[in-house]
């Protein structure tokens, strides 16, 4: 288990207890961005380059003040330069190209990418977005980037052996992207993984790619995992083997049916738990939250607690989002002054040893 928390604390936080609040990544974007977008793809409209680039910047900003004004600890530009978690990635790594839309569920198209040559690093994908960002705000930014695993999994592979042989080589690639957002300040980098639970041994792969992906980084870089959509029987306590600070999950959409999972063997990372539904276009109430976050304590000690969201916010109305950010960041702060005081019985269940 790490302590690279604390250097997240802000330094007029009020309550002993810390419990570091934070964001999985999309958030709604402005209506204005998505009419620049159709201006900027028009031939006939007189709107070039530059104003797409100043209409993102100007999206950024606002969506990363939006975060600061909820209360959030660490923040992110709700990715606002991104379209969607592969095809984003996918666009800046050679040997891949793309064919047109698959139909995904319902009348859902994802433009899902071939990997046609072997995958290369050209250019960097996040930097420049990490740098604007954090002269955005004078809080921590934190980094989510898709994970090999699901790159290789949510793409057709026509160029290596098999899905694993290409998780691998992309995982190199994350790396070196790292070791780049490392040098230009960053210290929180989330790997987002929601293939991972859906198929049955995955988590070896996943295993072995983080280990290429963290390789030479800092330890003073935070490193979570995001998963969700998933089994999670499929892939505990096997996970607990991944070189990663903190595991984000997807709790608070199936009501946490599956937080038993995680209470034998005792769950010895960081959890970043899911304490407000992306599925559902209503607010919770502070009061509701404060319980979902009582739940975390079940499994770890308030010292390994981390809250967010389930995932991404970026299916809900703004309004929506903003309200479950706020109230999820003031049910926080009442669970810490809870603490503080000895309201809260954070006794948890202790495994049994099986017999011998």
């Amino acid at each position: 288990m790490s302590d690279n928390k604390d250097q997240f604390r802000p330094e007029d936080h009020e309550n002993d207890h810390f419990l570091l609040t934070s964001v999985v990544g999309s958030y709604p974007k402005p209506k204005w961005l998505n009419r620049a977008k159709e201006l900027y793809e028009d031939d006939e409209a007189d709107f070039d380059e530059d104003n797409w680039q100043e209409a993102k910047d100007d999206a950024a900003r606002v969506i990363t003040n939006e975060h600061e004004r909820a209360g959030l600890d660490t923040v992110v530009d709700g990715e606002m330069r991104r379209n969607e978690m592969v095809e984003f990635f996918a666009h800046r790594i050679d040997g891949y190209e793309f064919n047109g839309p698959v139909k995904v569920w319902g009348h859902n198209y994802f433009d899902k990418p071939s990997v046609v040559s072997e995958v290369e690093y050209d250019e960097s994908w996040l930097v420049d977005e990490y740098k604007f960002t954090a002269s955005a705000t004078s809080r921590p930014v934190k980094v989510p980037i898709t994970g090999p695993y699901t790159l290789a999994s949510w793409a057709f592979n026509e160029a290596y052996e098999d899905d694993a042989d290409l998780a691998y080589a992309l995982a190199d690639l994350v790396n070196e992207e790292i070791e780049k957002l490392v040098d230009a300040g960053a210290r929180y980098i989330q790997i987002d993984e929601p293939a991972l639970a859906t198929t049955p041994d995955d988590h070896a792969i996943v295993g072995e790619a983080l280990e290429r992906i963290v390789a030479d980084i800092p330890e003073d870089v935070r490193i979570g995992l995001h998963v969700c959509y998933g089994d999670y029987s499929r892939i505990y306590p096997e996970i607990l083997e991944f070189p990663v600070d903190e595991f984000d999950l997807e709790l608070a959409n199936g009501d946490y049916e599956q937080l038993d999972v995680f209470k034998d063997p005792e769950f010895t990372a960081d959890l970043a738990l899911g304490v407000t539904d992306v599925h559902v276009a209503e607010v919770e109430s502070v009061e509701q939250i404060e319980e979902n976050i009582k739940k975390g304590l079940e499994i770890v000690p308030p010292e390994q607690l981390v809250v967010s969201p389930d995932c991404g916010l970026k299916l809900l109305p703004r309004e929506v989002a903003y309200g479950k950010m706020e109230n999820m960041v003031q049910a926080a702060r009442n669970v810490e002054a809870d603490l503080d005081a000895g309201d809260i019985d954070i006794e948890r269940e202790t495994p049994t040893p099986a017999d011998d």
